[in-house]
């Protein structure tokens, strides 16, 4: 058994064995109008640079990022611009986006020669990442070479490729190591030539015993890279106890991970990095897991930017037999963090990894009952804060109190909510006064340094 971990986290359903068996299939719209909102980023907006009626081609730059935590944008298909108008998008709110619509001809540009691994420099790489409009595809958003840069200026010595994959039912980082091992090893060895004194550690989970064997034959002869199986639990892919469970070494919320000289990309990154500098490819697809107890057929996709969430459910088999869209929960990404699609027209973008379906009947009913002071929120809390303290100082209106009690290292993982058994919605209430009080930046100080989305 797998010995790295970290202090607290918890042990859920993670419904894995509905999709990490199926083979990644490749998914073409059906639906001729592609949505690509002009914030799939943490930063401003990026600022279009085409016009309605205009005609485009798959990879064609359509949008530049606007500041240095903005993004580049490309279109994932041919066709003509028929509106640069709001859409709404996962979360319920409406963007400023560049609708295409798309010819079904997939139309390319005209992409250099591959470039080889020895050949390349960190100005290329870096200059290459950003031109591709990658950002963080774990979630985060943040630019992938804002994020490197910065990095740039400390004494990075290690670089972790985060393939643990801890949200439930998500298995595209599982199938991702089955299938294109050489396109995640790649990955980080261009990370590596930006950080020429590091090693290099991809993270798995103890359950994918295939992939670490296969990961380990394959780099038995690389001094530079070591394959680590981490403890199956959650959230052992959160960044700090990511970091943690590999090194040793402690980050709070208001330090960033280079700040104790590591580095950390999630899988898809890291493929999409690999893409950008030897395939010169911006980022136009990824890998999405359509799974649930209310899919009929489970499986991972790789989908373009910008089609629809029903597309790609509907091509997914829909929902099993019987149920209908009142019946079934849908979630963007996975049911600890992920946020609810209320309308399966929103469009697909660079950080969803996963479309949940959950049937409600089978949902337990979360009547909240008074606190019994078990202590059990505490326990699992993987950044050893008390969330019951916490949610008096919510409840109480007092932001002080709730910063004094260290509320804003909370990444809002659900841990302290799954646990409760008086059902208190802990996680949510603590994580929403954290956003908030983050968008003061007086209020905040240090912790200002951090992103939240």
């Amino acid at each position: 058994m797998a010995g790295l971990t970290f202090y607290g986290g918890i042990h859920p359903y993670d419904g894995k064995e509905l999709s990490r068996d199926c083979a990644v299939q490749t998914l073409f719209p059906e639906n001729g109008e592609m949505v690509f909102p002009l914030v799939q980023h943490i930063g401003r907006p990026s600022i279009p640079i085409v016009n309605i009626g205009d005609r485009v081609r798959t990879g064609q730059l359509i949008a530049v990022a606007e500041g240095e935590l903005s993004a580049n944008l490309h279109s994932s298909v041919s066709g003509r611009v028929v509106a640069i108008e709001p859409r709404r998008v996962v979360g319920g709110g409406w963007i400023p986006s560049i609708v295409i619509d798309n010819d079904g001809l997939y139309l390319e540009v005209v992409y250099p020669e591959n470039r080889r691994l020895e050949t390349l420099n960190k100005e290329t790489v870096l200059r290459t990442i950003q031109a591709a409009g990658i950002v963080g595809m774990g979630g985060s958003g943040i630019p992938t070479q804002y994020k490197l840069q910065n990095a740039g200026t400390a004494d990075i010595d290690t670089v972790i490729a985060n393939c643990v994959e801890c949200e439930p039912y998500l298995t595209s980082d599982y199938r991702r190591i089955l299938e294109n091992p050489w396109k995640i090893i790649n990955g980080l060895m261009i990370m590596l030539t930006v950080f020429p004194r590091a090693r290099g550690f991809i993270a798995v989970s103890e359950n994918n015993v295939e992939g670490y064997h296969l990961l380990r034959d394959l780099l038995k002869d690389n001094d530079r890279i070591y394959v680590k199986r981490l403890r199956n639990k959650y959230p052992q892919g959160s960044e700090r106890q990511l970091i943690y469970a590999l090194t040793g070494r402690t980050l709070n919320a208001k330090m960033l991970p280079y700040d104790i000289g590591c580095v950390v990309q999630n899988t898809d990154t890291l493929v999409a990095i690999n893409q950008a500098v030897i395939m010169h490819e911006p980022l136009i697809t990824r890998i999405v897991t359509v799974s649930g107890d209310g899919v009929r057929e489970p499986g991972n996709f790789r989908v373009r930017i910008g089609m629809s969430c029903r597309d790609i459910l509907e091509q997914a088999g829909g929902l099993k037999p019987g149920l209908t869209r009142r019946s079934v929960l849908i979630l963007d990404e996975g049911p600890m963090m992920g946020s609810v699609i209320d309308d399966l027209d929103v469009p697909v973008t660079k950080l969803t990894s996963g479309i949940i379906v959950m049937v409600k009947d089978n949902i337990p009913y979360q009547e909240e009952t008074p606190c019994t002071r078990c202590g059990r929120c505490v326990d699992a809390c993987p950044n050893n804060l008390n969330p019951l303290v916490l949610e008096k100082d919510v409840t109480k209106g007092n932001d002080q109190k709730f910063i004094d009690h260290n509320g804003l290292e909370c990444c809002g993982c659900g841990c302290c909510s799954y646990i409760c058994p008086s059902k208190i919605q802990l996680s949510a209430r603590i994580y929403a006064k954290k956003r908030a009080i983050m968008q003061d930046p007086a209020m905040a100080g240090d912790y200002a340094r951090r992103f939240t989305r």
